[in-house]
Parts: C-alpha cells; structure tokens; sequence
C-alpha cells in the first residue's frame, strides 16, 4: 500500500465554473488558508484576500498585470485593487456559486508564486 501525496495547489489548473458546483463551507475554506501565503479569509466567510505594500505605482501596476495574464490562463478572474498609489489586495472568490470554490485557493497559490516588488520593510 502506497500513501497518496496530494498535488500541490499551484500546480493544479483552475476549472471552468458556471455553476452547479458546492461552493466551500466556512470550515472547508478554514482548513485552506493555512495552505497559502498571507491569504486571509474575509469575515463573511465568502471570499480571500491579501494585500501587498509595492515600491512604487509602477510596481504595483506590474503585479497587477502579471496577475490578469495568469488569470486570464486559468479562467478565473479575481477582484483587483490599487489605492493610494502602491497599495495593491485582491479578492478572489467564485462568482458563479456565490463564494468560495477550488479554483480560489489554486489561484492564490499561482499569484504567490508571481514577482513582486514589495515596499521594504523598515528596521
């Protein structure tokens, strides 16, 4: 008898999503997070995010940017924030079932794999 190993979340492909699929419960999206890098689960239990403090505009615009190709290459489309000028979150939760799915929590772990340049931390 062998011991499964599961894949990794970043390296699994998001699937299309039109509804008819169970969206996570709060325990089950509970027992995710732990899984990604900073992600947190907002308090209605519906949905991810994470922020990030960039460099500069043009780094947060960067980061921006490289998270649209990668979500445009899994088909699954994230809510997408700039304020102030270098301060970049995202919101990730799947539209079709009204809250979180699989694919969320596979594109978290896709975007903490893309560069970013961050505002440096001070001492």
């Amino acid at each position: 008898m062998g011991t499964e190993i599961a894949e990794p979340l970043a390296a699994r492909k998001c699937r299309p999503c039109e509804g008819g699929v169970q969206r996570m419960s709060r325990a089950q999206a509970a027992a995710e997070i732990p899984l990604l890098s900073g992600w947190r689960l907002t308090q209605d239990g519906l949905r991810i995010e994470k922020h990030w403090h960039m460099q500069n505009f043009s780094a947060g615009i960067e980061l921006l940017n490289r998270v649209a190709e990668l979500a445009e290459s899994e088909g699954h489309h994230p809510d997408l924030h700039l304020e102030g000028y270098s301060h970049v979150w995202i919101e990730l939760w799947t539209h079709a079932v009204g809250g979180l799915s699989e694919n969320d929590f596979i594109l978290a772990a896709k975007i903490d794999q893309l560069p970013a340049r961050l505002k440096a931390q001070a001492l």
